[in-house]
């Protein structure tokens, strides 16, 4: 029967995940020479052609996708046994990491683990705040258990290696300076705005998702300011200088509540939304604290 290493094997899926031998080393802690070690002894074990010349750089071969495709499923039955084993020896106790996006960290963290405090006061949660798509970067070097993110910045729901659970479809509402003459106009849709200076961040998942939605309302939004914090962006609307896509969760936990000078509308008929989901690593669903977890995170979406 063939050995398998699952060390040498996290190494080739590692590989597969970063691209180059490099960027493995410097993912795992270790040296690149350290990382061809490994995968030459891998290949031996298996008595297949792992890796293959591609310019200056290497690329699995046929086998070793075809490899991969299986051990994804022995990677998620241990952490299954992981989990087994942390319900059995934890009970009611055990730490559970969170990382979330920033606006999810008040809206749905904090109730969430307020819940959890007094239905299992036993179990620890750590959260750590992360950009979206850093969250999934996070789940899967096992730095946290479960991942906050947006779904446009999550990988596919076909990705073999985590376990989604869709959580919230968060509305867009536009923020206008009160004296506007849209601020009070009937049946707001977000094409009355084509004409408008916008105001986003200048790169990453904010900046996709407003395009995105003015691109769909058909047209494509001039950008007068940068901004990546709701405080700011709020700020600018108020004084004038544009209008933004604003998120509910956010516009409802932003630190200025009440700003006389800004007003929120809710757009009618073409609604955007930012579809918000959580992941594990696929396996690790089953565990008592993970699930407490998700559990209590729908429960905080289901009110909002």
């Amino acid at each position: 029967m063939t050995e398998w290493d699952i060390r040498k094997l996290q190494i080739l899926r590692a590989l597969r995940d970063h691209g180059t031998v490099t960027a493995t080393a410097q993912a795992l802690l270790m040296t690149p020479s350290a990382v061809s070690q490994q995968l030459t002894n891998l290949a031996k074990q298996l008595g297949v052609r792992l890796l293959e010349a591609h310019g200056r750089r290497v690329r699995l071969t046929d086998a070793a996708h075809l490899v991969l495709r299986h051990t994804e499923d022995v990677f998620a039955q241990l952490e299954r046994a992981d989990a087994a084993l942390a319900g059995y020896l934890e009970g009611e106790s055990g730490q559970v990491r969170v990382g979330a996006f920033s606006t999810a960290v008040p809206a749905l963290v904090v109730p969430a683990v307020t819940r959890l405090r007094a239905g299992h006061p036993g179990l620890e949660v750590r959260v750590r705040e992360a950009e979206a798509a850093e969250a999934y970067e996070l789940l899967s070097a096992g730095e946290v258990d479960l991942a906050l993110s947006l779904a446009a910045q999550a990988p596919t729901a076909r990705d073999p290696r985590f376990h989604r659970v869709p959580l919230l479809a968060d509305p867009l509402d536009v923020a206008l300076p009160a004296a506007h003459p849209l601020a009070a106009a009937p049946g707001l849709r977000l094409a009355d705005l084509s004409g408008e200076r916008w105001i986003f961040g200048g790169s990453g998942p904010w900046s996709e998702i407003t395009t995105t939605a003015c691109e769909a309302a058909g047209f494509v939004p001039e950008q007068a300011h940068s901004a990546a914090g709701w405080t700011a962006i709020l700020a600018m609307v108020e004084a004038g200088m544009g209008v933004a896509l604003v998120p509910r969760m956010a516009a409802a936990e932003r630190t200025t509540p009440g700003a006389p000078g800004v007003v929120m509308r809710v757009l009618d008929a073409d609604q955007p939304r930012r579809h918000v989901v959580a992941a594990v690593r696929r396996g690790a669903e089953d565990a008592p604290g993970i699930a407490r977890v998700l559990a209590a995170l729908r429960e905080a979406a289901g009110t909002r």
